[in-house]
């Protein structure tokens, strides 16, 4: 993490105040939380709408913090104190992120997509890890504020960092790529988050390709290559880099070449080598993220042999086709953390391929920003269901009766149970549910369905 003193941040930011009583004071890292201060931080303070850290600076610099930041506007600055009066907090913390990432000697991979960006950041970091000295994005720190703190959290001795870059609408990757400067960058997909915000796939594209606007000259660009919406805009880039594409197309730079799915994980082949590789993790879509890493790693020089050792061991952040038991055994895939119509189908052809079992339930949430359009896309999901394969259907949420709706047509109405009540929903699934059961658990984030796992575990 960042270690200067306050004299070399002055350095850094703009500083509108004499610090000459402070400037051999040492900061060790930076916090915006003053409950989390550790000792030696710099506490940067934002004025938000219902609360203003300022009020907690003194408390910080009591509790151990060095010094904080103090924006101008804002009255009676404590001139005792290693305090920085700077225009803007948040302003500085970026541009302190900005200038400490120019001094650093790391390699940046950035990663974006609509669906599969902490997946494949997990993959690529692990497979980077066997060779090199890395450090990633620690939960979702991949916004205008995350990613600075990432950036200053990275270690002056830390070789390759993996950065997520998310967004809500245009103009926010281009920001993130250009303050991280990446060496390469992935785009692992294009789905239908954000279109709310963006009003199109074309729209989620073009944001998604700002990515490249911070790529440095000569960088690697890996995308999803059987993605039109991305091919025929990377094919009229003008910039000097290198492009390689992953997918299940032959025509890819990197393909499956066979895959077997279990109920423990995935193994499959790849036309660049002829190893064999098991993924601990569901699903053919997250084999797809893991070619996506193998070529960051191929490019950073890791041998595809020791890629093999470093994907059985991959772990993955919570609620990703996470495969966890239910108090009665039953299996359950907890992919609550987020979904889309594109990651939502994943999900549900994972479940209908999987062997095994002698019942297969659907848990499945409303998905949010989606848009004018976000009905359709919900009753497109329950009607593309297959009897053959799915056995029970339960929604949950206002979107998810329009599940409910779709799947009456193809399920059949005694198979289908909509709820807008979360233990109602839990009070009947349980009546459902055995040994030789698999239950699915999808929705987008704000719908917390994990709160439905926890039930069936207790």
């Amino acid at each position: 993490m960042i270690k200067r003193t306050l004299k070399q941040i002055s350095e850094m930011i703009p500083v509108q105040n004499d610090l000459t009583l402070f400037l051999e004071v040492n900061i060790t890292g930076v916090s915006i939380d003053s409950r989390k201060i550790e000792k030696g931080n710099l506490f940067i303070p934002f004025k938000g709408e219902h609360a203003d850290g300022h009020k907690y600076v003194v408390e910080s610099i009591r509790k151990g913090a060095a010094a904080a930041l103090w924006q101008k506007d804002v009255p009676n600055p404590p001139n005792d104190l290693p305090i920085l009066i700077v225009e803007d907090c948040l302003t500085a913390l970026q541009e302190l992120a900005r200038k400490y990432r120019e001094q650093l000697p790391v390699r940046v991979v950035g990663i974006t997509g609509s669906n599969g960006k902490t997946t494949t950041k997990d993959m690529t970091s692990c497979l980077l890890a066997l060779q090199y000295k890395v450090q990633k994005t620690e939960g979702n720190f991949n916004n205008h504020i995350g990613l600075p703190l990432t950036v200053l959290g990275l270690n002056e001795d830390t070789e390759v960092a993996v950065l997520e870059m998310g967004m809500s609408g245009r103009g926010e990757i281009e920001w993130l790529t250009k303050l991280a400067c990446p060496d390469a960058v992935v785009i692992t997909n294009i789905g239908e988050s954000h279109l709310l915000d963006l009003g199109s796939r074309e729209g989620i594209a073009e944001a998604k390709l700002e990515i490249m606007q911070g790529l440095k000259e000569g960088g690697l660009a890996v995308l999803h290559g059987d993605e039109p919406l991305l091919m025929e805009r990377i094919n009229q880039y003008k910039g000097n880099i290198q492009v390689q594409t992953f997918g299940r197309s032959e025509t890819n730079t990197i393909y499956p070449t066979e895959i077997i799915q279990s109920n423990q994980g995935s193994k499959f082949k790849i036309n660049l080598s002829a190893q064999s590789f098991e993924l601990p993790v569901l699903g053919t879509h997250n084999i797809l993220n893991a070619l996506a890493a193998m070529s960051i790693a191929n490019y950073f020089s890791v041998p595809f042999e020791k890629m093999a050792d470093g994907l059985k061991n991959v772990k993955l952040t919570n609620m990703r086709m996470e495969l966890v038991e239910g108090k009665r055994g039953e299996k359950i895939i907890n992919d609550a953390y987020n979904a889309s119509p594109t990651s939502m189908i994943a999900a549900i052809e994972l479940v209908s391929n999987l062997m095994g079992y002698e019942k297969k339930i659907l848990v499945l949430g409303d998905m949010l920003e989606l848009g004018p359009q976000e009905k359709q896309y919900h009753l497109q999901i329950g009607e593309g269901l297959n009897p053959e394969k799915i056995d029970v259907l339960f929604t949950y949420g206002q979107l998810g009766l329009e599940i409910a709706n779709g799947a009456r047509k193809s399920l059949g109405t005694d198979k289908v149970f909509a709820f807008t009540e979360k233990q109602e929903l839990v009070n009947e699934l349980v009546n459902h549910i055995d040994n030789k059961t698999l239950v699915l658990v999808k929705a987008s984030r704000g719908m917390k369905l994990e709160e439905i796992v926890a039930s069936l575990q207790k």
